[in-house]
């Protein structure tokens, strides 16, 4: 039975490193994959996941109002030559809304298919994103990924900063 995990931590943990690495995996054994980044998130173009340390990846942009089950499901109903769909793997999670996380859910247990996602759980100011409270609830399977702080203990919050690198608290 396919399930829905939740990869989450803080920032620079390398969660979009680990999704490419996954991503490969499935790829190196001839299966494949369907990568998938909100809309919102630009930083290295649209449609692309990119980890710090290089890797970049075309991926399929959505938006809120998408309905990723029929998305997915309009795939791997489509006549192609490629092999059949064997993970669904996506960034930035916490931008999803409860019902795409809902939507994916349904895609793990009618259809089959593993969907992998990693994203923030909280906020700077440790509010959950309500893309990763609803994966936190829904999510059959949550895993932390540890990343260490600048003080050299393991990191268990997000710090937002300005252009200058200061701290903002509000």
């Amino acid at each position: 039975m396919a399930k829905l995990y939740f990869y989450y931590s803080a920032m620079n943990a390398g969660k979009s490193t680990v999704l490419l690495q996954s991503s490969h995996n499935y790829h190196e054994r001839g299966m494949k994959t369907l990568l998938l980044t909100p809309l919102i998130d630009q930083r290295a173009g649209v449609g692309k996941i990119a980890s710090r340390i290089g890797l970049t990846k075309d991926a399929t942009p959505f938006k809120p109002e998408d309905d990723l089950f029929t998305l997915i499901h309009t795939l791997i109903h489509t006549p192609h030559t490629a092999p059949p769909l064997a993970c669904v793997l996506i960034d930035e999670a916490q931008f999803l809304t409860r019902p795409q996380v809902e939507q994916l859910a349904k895609v793990a247990d009618d259809l089959s298919i593993p969907v992998l996602c990693y994203g923030l759980r909280t906020d700077f100011q440790g509010n959950l994103f309500p893309g990763s409270a609803a994966l936190l609830g829904w999510a059959d399977n949550l895993s932390e990924l540890k990343t260490i702080c600048h003080c050299g203990r393991k990191a268990t919050m997000n710090l937002r900063t300005d252009a200058a690198g200061k701290p903002i608290k509000e």
